[in-house]
């Protein structure tokens, strides 16, 4: 059994992830073998949670993958390990808009039995605390709230204040955290800069957030908790088992049929510090199904790796390294070459602008007929969207639930075969389908679909080699 703690707020901005980073990284500084995890689709703060415990940080969204599977990738995360920490999203109860609880911190947090620590910004508040904790505590009975993390308490005589209040409250305050900039991590139009942009930095500020931690929390109180957790009796997701059975009886081959002169696909996945976003099973199941996985940098690499027969370019900030992307003319030619050959090619958000003819005038891979540009206007939530036409990720017809986060448009929006038809918030078409190219602003999770990484090995295996 693996003890486990929920971090959780009243609403954004609170310091969720500055808590859970900095007690993430102050658990692992002390040799447990720590276990990051996210609730919702968030890929950023992952990142520093990778950093924090030298594992990969793993998501944890209802809404895409289904309640029935995060207590299952929970323990697929988790295995081995001593402890495990989930950092919530936004406020506790707060979740996919006009789904009740779905997909809330709270509901995440129910599924894995785990006991939750509220962190409270207390810079405007003394005595008005007890309610605002009282009133957590009690909302839903079934939400174990075990202690709470004071931030950015300004003085001895507030933090007294603070703790007088919360003396009757029957939540314990496990932690008392002063304003501290050392540990602030730096943000931009989509939130937190990610790790990959700002290493050493964000070395430095996970360590700060660690010191920090250790300095103002009860980590043998928070540890306790963890460990009061009940078991979770959930069998873990296996990458393997997703690819072959599915509910209704589907099941693939061992190995997708390939071609003789490329008996195991290779797949090139674009990393580095343009593209970031990638959730951990996504390469999982690419593999399980068969296909060797590889990751190359397009800001630096000139080329993609030998024997590509498959391209996956998941989210990011190309609108940050436009002229880098552009410049490296020599890959953006072979990814065009690729294209123009029928191999399969799955891009999402970045990655759809990376393929478009241009982004805000600087030339891209020229792939798509499209120009994109960027938008004061922030696009964002959960998408339940159908597949609107045949292509390498999906069946026609078939479903798949995702999340759009963007502040870049592109016109048209919708290639002559679109990617989705989507039903909220308001009923329109997206994304671009040619070839073996599926191009879309929305963002999957393929564990709650992972017949999608079996059909696109399956085009690897039928198409050309790079």
């Amino acid at each position: 059994m693996v003890a486990r703690l929920v971090i959780a707020a009243p609403s954004s901005g609170a310091g969720k992830t500055t808590v859970a980073t900095g007690l993430m990284a102050a658990f692992a500084g002390r040799g447990l073998a720590v276990s990051p995890h996210k609730v919702g689709p968030d890929y950023i703060d992952p990142g520093y949670h990778a950093l924090a415990t030298g594992r990969p940080g793993r998501n944890l969204d209802a809404y895409m993958c289904g309640t029935g599977l995060i207590a299952p990738l929970f323990e697929h995360g988790a295995r081995g390990c001593d402890l495990a920490v989930v950092e919530g999203v936004m406020g506790l109860y707060d979740g996919a808009a006009d789904q009740g609880e779905l997909a809330s911190t709270a509901q995440v947090a129910k599924l894995l039995k785990a006991p939750v620590v509220l962190v409270v910004d207390a810079s405007s508040q003394s005595r008005s605390v007890a309610a605002l904790v009282h009133g957590f505590a009690s909302w839903d009975p079934e939400v174990r709230i075990g202690g709470v993390i004071l931030n950015k308490v300004a003085t001895d005589r507030h933090e007294h204040l603070l703790r007088e209040a919360l003396g009757e409250s029957g939540v314990p305050v496990l932690g008392v955290l002063r304003r501290a900039p050392a540990v602030a991590t730096p943000s931009r139009h989509l939130g937190l800069v990610p790790v990959a942009e700002r290493q050493a930095q964000a070395v430095e500020a996970v360590a700060a957030q660690a010191e920090q931690v250790r300095a103002g929390c009860d980590l043998e109180g928070l540890l306790g908790l963890a460990r009061s957790a009940p078991p979770l009796h959930a069998e873990a997701w296996d990458p393997v088992g997703a690819v072959r059975v599915r509910p209704g009886g589907w099941v693939v081959p061992t190995r997708p049929a390939l071609r003789d002169d490329c008996p195991q696909p290779r797949v090139a996945v674009a990393g580095g510090a343009a593209f970031t976003f990638s959730y951990a099973e996504h390469a999982e199941l690419l593999t399980a199904a068969g296909a060797e996985v590889v990751t190359f940098d397009p800001l630096r690499d000139e080329r993609l790796p030998e024997g590509t027969s498959g391209l996956v370019i998941g989210g990011g900030f190309p609108e940050m390294y436009g002229s880098e992307l552009s410049a490296n003319d020599p890959l953006r030619k072979a990814v065009a070459e690729l294209a123009a050959s029928g191999a399969p090619i799955a891009a999402e958000c970045a990655g759809l602008l990376y393929l478009a003819r241009s982004l805000d005038g600087t030339p891209m891979c020229g792939v798509l007929d499209a120009e994109a540009r960027m938008s004061s206007r922030l696009t964002l939530g959960y998408r339940d969207a159908v597949a609107v036409s045949e292509s390498s990720l999906a069946a026609a017809g078939a479903r798949m639930r995702g999340h759009e986060f963007h502040r870049t448009v592109i016109e048209p929006g919708a290639g002559i075969q679109a990617a989705w038809g989507l039903r909220q918030p308001e009923r329109r078409v997206e994304g671009f389908v040619q070839q073996g190219v599926h191009a879309s602003y929305v963002h999957t999770h393929w564990a709650g679909a992972p017949e999608a990484a079996v059909r696109f090995v399956e085009h690897c295996g039928n198409g050309p080699a790079a």
